[in-house]
């Protein structure tokens, strides 16, 4: 017969708990040095090479003579659509539109250089608002802060400084934090210019950038970027700009607009639309390449799917920073089978795009965060096999003074430049 204890089981006595004594002030101390450890390091390595950049820029300018083209034109229905790779032309055919001006000119630039060039422009606007044309100009305030606000006082011309610091510009509000990166100029209505050149001396004949005309019904594209901004930003003692409307629906040739304030940002998505429908070929010009994952993995697929995807880019450019966080993207590229074209000796500065001979993409947006997430830019979309055959010319003519990156190259490169690389990733959001 089975016995019932009924004396309770003893339990191990409990230990009272350890109570661990958190010394607050010494971990945020130490949270603090970690933190201001972790951005100095990439802070520094930029520092580093771009000491190093100046002195090589001292004995290496980039200032060699390179390829260029004459202004070329095909017809896109009732718009005649003129492509520009060379500056003096470019501006040319500007100072022409703005001293034929009879009614109104609309110019809007991110720099504009106070030298020889940047006198003829503000001469011509100057003496188009004393004939009685109606002339309003807007300038980025942070782009020119080098050079005197005298410079900009135009006399018979409204004129709309792009302010430099604005409420919430140092807490990185994107909504406050996007500069003017546009280069727009609209005259009469009729004749519109969209590109990476902005104005000065130094981008005439020492640097190749893209820029395109539109003559016609289609210039309303550039006119009502320009309304919608100058309206959004302009003081009370600034005129209001009328909105026209337009009667004109031209699917093939529209303009993509990022407005931070409003958080739209359309032009990187034409980007990734236009990417994931190549089947042939896709040529990218950037001055200024550092692409997002999405974009990145665009190509990749792209490349993947037996697409002959080239990406042409300065060997050294003027923001030497910009370069080092670019390399960063060229094992992964190479080794996915996209191709890397170095331009050799200048600056080339065109944000520029054409897929399988019938899309192109010609504006102000480079291909990294700043351009496609942070800044007000203007990039025209169009859908026309004459233009994409003359931007398939312009990319062979830039690799023609170009030299290709080969996986095996970049593999042997010295192992300082892979730890500078490393380094300084962490600075790719902020470019």
């Amino acid at each position: 017969m089975a016995t019932v204890s009924l004396v309770p089981p003893r339990f191990p006595r409990l230990r009272k708990p350890v109570r661990v004594q958190i010394d607050w002030p010494a971990l945020r101390r130490y949270t603090t040095r970690g933190a201001v450890l972790a951005a100095a390091v990439p802070v520094a390595a930029a520092a580093t090479v771009m000491g190093l950049e100046r002195f090589r820029r001292h004995q290496y300018p980039l200032d060699e003579p390179f390829p260029t083209a004459p202004p070329s034109s095909t017809e896109i229905e009732d718009t005649t659509a003129t492509l520009y790779t060379y500056g003096a032309d470019l501006y040319d055919a500007m100072l022409e539109a703005i001293r034929g001006a009879q009614r109104e000119i609309f110019l809007e630039t991110y720099i504009w250089k106070d030298d020889e060039v940047g006198r003829r422009f503000k001469q011509a606007l100057v003496e188009a608002a004393a004939r009685g044309v109606a002339v309003y100009v807007v300038y980025d305030g942070f782009a020119n802060l080098v050079i005197s606000r005298r410079f900009y006082d135009l006399p018979g011309v409204h004129v709309l400084r792009f302010p430099a610091m604005r409420p919430g510009l140092l807490m990185l509000d994107v909504r406050r934090s996007g500069r003017d990166h546009r280069k727009i100029l609209v005259v009469d209505d009729e004749t519109a210019f969209v590109g990476g050149y902005n104005i000065g001396s130094l981008y005439a004949t020492q640097w190749r950038d893209t820029h395109l005309r539109l003559t016609g019904p289609s210039a309303w594209e550039l006119r009502n970027a320009f309304v919608d901004f100058w309206n959004r930003w302009r003081d009370p003692r600034l005129p209001v700009l009328q909105d026209v409307g337009s009667p004109l629906w031209l699917p093939e040739l529209r303009a993509a607009r990022n407005a931070p304030s409003e958080l739209v940002f359309p032009i990187r998505g034409i980007y990734l639309d236009a990417i994931d429908r190549a089947c042939s070929h896709v040529y990218i010009t950037q001055a200024y390449f550092i692409p997002d994952e999405d974009i990145q993995a665009g190509l990749l697929a792209a490349a993947a799917r037996g697409v002959d995807v080239r990406v042409l880019v300065p060997e050294r450019s003027n923001h030497v920073v910009a370069d080092w966080l670019a390399r960063g993207h060229y094992s992964t590229l190479l080794r996915g089978g996209v191709r890397i074209f170095l331009y050799q000796g200048a600056m080339i500065h065109a944000k520029t795009a054409t897929i399988d001979g019938r899309w192109t993409t010609v504006g102000t947006a480079n291909i990294d965060r700043l351009s496609l997430t942070g800044n007000y830019e203007i990039n025209l979309e169009v859908v026309d096999v004459g233009l994409a055959g003359q931007l398939e010319d312009a990319f062979r003519m830039d690799q023609s003074n170009s030299r290709e990156l080969t996986r095996d190259e970049w593999q042997r490169r010295h192992p300082l430049s892979k730890v500078a690389e490393r380094l300084m990733s962490p600075l790719r959001p902020f470019l």
